[in-house]
Order: C-alpha cells, then sequence, then structure tokens
C-alpha cells in the first residue's frame, strides 16, 4: 500500500480507530464524496471503528447524524466528537457556574445549554465568558453586542481556528476568519477550542480507550487536521480533496504522514491483493 507519493502505508492496515474530519475530506457541503461509503465500511470489516472529529460548530451531533444519514453514512451519536462538544467540556472545566455570551447558531446554544451551561446571546452584565461559534447565521446586531462585550473584562474563546469552510461554489468566511473580523474592531483575540488544540482527539482515545499509535488522523487542511496529529502525536493523512494542495504540503511546516488524493485511495491500498 503506497501514499500518493510512493511511500509504503501498510501501517494503516494496522490502526484500529480512524479520526475524520469531515467538510472537504468525506463529502463537500451535501454531495459525498465517490468512495466514502466504501471506505467507512472497509474500517468496521477489519475490525475498527471510525469517529467524526469537526471544527465545525455550526451544527450539533443530532444535526450531524441526520445529515450524513441523509447521505447514506450509518452513524451514531458515539460516532461523533465536534468542537461545539470540546468547547461544552472546556467551559466546565475552566469556567464552572459561569454565564456564556454566545455568538454561534442556534444548534450550538442548544447544545451548550444540554450540557448545563447558562448561555445568552443578548449583552448582559453576568456573562464573564464570550464564546465565538462558526456562525452561519450571523447578523450585524450579533456583530454589535459581540463587540460590545468584547469591550469588558471577559475571557474570550472560540470553538474553531478554520478560516474557511468548503461549500458546494467555493468557500464561504468560517469561525477563524470571523475571529480577525473581531480583532480588528475590538484588539481582541480569542483562545482556540478545536483542532489544532489536542483536546478532541485527547478525549476521544480516553473515552475508546484507544492507544495513540492505533489511531490516525484524515483530513484535508494543514492548520488544523494534522497539525492536530503533531500535537496529539497521533498519525495523519491529509487528503487532496478539500483546502491542501500538493504545493501547501511542501511550502508548508506540518508534514503528514501519509497524503493521499482521497478517502477513495486509501480505501483502494487497504484492499489491494498483497503480493506473495
Amino acid at each position: 500500500m503506497l501514499d500518493y507519493t510512493g511511500k509504503s502505508a501498510n501501517k494503516l492496515k494496522e490502526k484500529t480507530l480512524y479520526l475524520l474530519d469531515m467538510d472537504g475530506t468525506i463529502y463537500n457541503e451535501n454531495e459525498i464524496f465517490d468512495g466514502t461509503l466504501e471506505f467507512l465500511e472497509e474500517i468496521e470489516r477489519r475490525g475498527g471503528q471510525y469517529v467524526f472529529i469537526t471544527n465545525n460548530s455550526s451544527k450539533s451531533v443530532e444535526d450531524y447524524v441526520q445529515k450524513v444519514r441523509a447521505m447514506g453514512i450509518k452513524a451514531e451519536y458515539e460516532n461523533f466528537y465536534t468542537s461545539g462538544q470540546a468547547t461544552a467540556m472546556y467551559l466546565k472545566e475552566n469556567y464552572p457556574n459561569q454565564v456564556v455570551y454566545c455568538m454561534g447558531t442556534k444548534s450550538l446554544i442548544k447544545e451548550l445549554r444540554e450540557a448545563g451551561i447558562e448561555v445568552v446571546t443578548e449583552v448582559d452584565e453576568r456573562a464573564g465568558v464570550v464564546l465565538l461559534g462558526f456562525d452561519t447565521e450571523n447578523t450585524s446586531e450579533k456583530i454589535r453586542n459581540t463587540c460590545i462585550m468584547l469591550g469588558r473584562d471577559v475571557a474570550y474563546l472560540a470553538t474553531n481556528p478554520d478560516l474557511v469552510c468548503p461549500v458546494s461554489f467555493g468557500y464561504i468566511p468560517d469561525c477563524g476568519s470571523m475571529s480577525i473580523m473581531l480583532k480588528n474592531a475590538t484588539g481582541k483575540e480569542p483562545f482556540f477550542i478545536g483542532k489544532p488544540e489536542p483536546i478532541m482527539v485527547n478525549c476521544v482515545l480516553k473515552k475508546l480507550n484507544c492507544k495513540r499509535e492505533d489511531a490516525v488522523i484524515v483530513g484535508d487542511r494543514l492548520y488544523t487536521d494534522i497539525k492536530t496529529g503533531a500535537n496529539a502525536q497521533v498519525d495523519t493523512i491529509c487528503v487532496l480533496s478539500g483546502e491542501a494542495s500538493m504545493e501547501d504540503i511542501l511550502q508548508g511546516e506540518v508534514e503528514p504522514t501519509y497524503i493521499f488524493k482521497s478517502v477513495k485511495e486509501i480505501y483502494e491500498g487497504l484492499t489491494e491483493e498483497t503480493e506473495l
């Protein structure tokens, strides 16, 4: 089994946990990539398991389960760990009982509240934390309120540093770009919770009692997916179906363990017959 550069990737046949990015890796917006279903089935056929670790905080796990099932992907709640879930955990551990002002989608706010966090969406003096998510329901009023809140003495967090989110026609600004907009207005920069911080990966490994050497991260972005692997000491696969190109990889500071054009090519490598 060889990767895109001709490097031996036979170690992948021994992996028991695939930590998969979603946007740009297994689908683009609402279009599933060719080979995704076969790839996921092959992981299970080999006795392994897959968990989707996504930085996209605009949807809750419930939303994601419905989304991927509609594409034909077999998935349950346990197959996901999102930046929204990681954020809820981080808030409860580091800012217990604090009121959180959130600029995010209704799904993110609902998920945080269901985790027991008091969330407000209007200017509120009680809030000690400002949280920025990938807000696909953004308005000028939300931006104004967030700037007011950031003018106060508050902790400032963001779910993920992604600059763009892939869609059918190209890209739209993601949470990282929104944070730059707010920095230009307020001078404040957030602490990012999602990838490339190892928080999400460490949580999944602990939950599933999986060793780092038995896991691999599959994603399309160097500064989130691949850097997460470096930070969490887990092998990585960069697929060229999303944001990163070979030129980006060659010029980048973070090097993936393996490179494949797509998850279809990973599947084809896993199922190729070994010459005797």
